[in-house]
């Protein structure tokens, strides 16, 4: 290949297992990807499950996949890029959604641009992305927060500053986590945040079962939305307004499948 040096190229993966790739990523991502034969990934099963439906059986035997997830150390890093430095392209693959999101896969993002290789995001499904955008909240400053505390005390003390955060500077804060503890979660939302704060929450994001519900905290706990042990992303903040007018929130529940194009 000469002096060509390789490219990181980000592939998001399905949210929805069962969902086709075709209706998740625009055909010049599955385009690049067909292309690919050598990947990062943070799981093989969920990698396996989307290459297994985009390249040919010839061209699956060649794939080399090498993994890199929480436990993977720093020092094995070098390593995973090396194939860029031989001229050839690389594919990052996470669990689910966009790489380098919530995603050790933005270590080797970062030591690729320190090392002077491109990096390419493919357009595809972000699941805090689409969150955001149907939430109805301030999309114009927003944290994300990543995982609270597993510990109820310290999870509690981060909602209760989360919620005074949200009245002093108005950004949304989004949070997420695991699905067997999303109830949990739920119910100290309600317990801790204002009744004044509005509280999204995206469940099963891109699937039939997706649901998403947008309101104030005090509608929240007059009507109870069930949420299963299901993927889900948090939001809390302020309803979004249009320049400096000022209107009433209103309360977004939308419980409709998401339609694919």
């Amino acid at each position: 290949m000469g002096n060509r040096r390789g490219v990181l190229y980000l592939i998001p993966n399905l949210l929805d297992p069962s969902s086709s790739p075709e209706a998740a990523l625009p055909a010049a991502a599955l385009d690049r990807v067909r292309k690919l034969r050598r990947f990062v990934v943070e799981g093989e099963k969920a990698a396996w499950r989307l290459l297994s439906r985009l390249l040919e059986p010839e061209a699956s035997g060649e794939v080399v996949m090498v993994r890199l997830d929480e436990h993977t150390p720093e020092s094995e890093l070098p390593a995973l890029i090396a194939p860029l430095e031989a001229g050839e392209d690389l594919g990052l693959i996470s669990e689910a959604g966009m790489p380098c999101i919530a995603d050790p896969g933005a270590a080797l993002a970062a030591l690729a641009h320190d090392r002077g290789y491109a990096v390419v995001p493919l357009v595809g499904p972000s699941s805090i992305l689409l969150s955001l955008a149907a939430s109805g909240l301030d999309g114009q400053r927003f944290n994300f927060l990543g995982y609270l505390p597993q510990e109820p005390q310290g999870r509690r003390a981060s909602l209760l500053a989360m919620d005074r955060g949200i009245r002093s500077d108005g950004a949304t804060r989004i949070f997420i986590e695991t699905p067997y503890r999303n109830a949990r979660l739920l119910e100290d939302c309600l317990a801790l945040l204002s009744e004044g704060t509005r509280l999204c929450v995206a469940a099963s994001l891109c699937s039939p079962e997706e649901r998403i519900r947008s309101s104030l905290v005090s509608s929240w706990k007059a009507k109870p939305w069930p949420l299963a042990k299901e993927p889900a992303i948090f939001l809390a903040g302020r309803g979004a307004r249009t320049g400096s007018a000022t209107r009433p929130a209103l309360g977004l529940d939308r419980t409709a499948p998401r339609r694919h194009s």
